[in-house]
């Protein structure tokens, strides 16, 4: 199991570096619904709607957190609450 640092003088991750990345196959019929999505739409693309998602999906399952409300909120009506 790994050890947790617990330095203190550990540096703050900014929200630039808490951008995880993965890799996943989506449906056929899913992938098309969502390109079709984006082609009406130009203002999205897959990793907007992605982690719209995802967001609320959490919301929806009772997960409370602002900063995943933000970023929900953010993703659907386009707003970047960190400028």
């Amino acid at each position: 199991m790994q050890e947790l640092n617990t330095d203190d003088n550990q540096t703050l991750i900014t929200k630039k570096e808490e951008i995880i990345s993965f890799k996943f196959d989506l449906q056929g019929n899913l992938q098309q619904a969502m390109n079709k999505f984006v082609e009406d739409h130009p203002n999205w693309d897959q990793y907007r709607i992605l982690q719209a998602a995802i967001a609320g999906f959490l919301m929806q399952k009772g997960f409370q957190n602002r900063d995943l409300t933000r970023l929900y909120i953010g993703k659907m009506l386009s707003i970047d609450f960190d400028n």
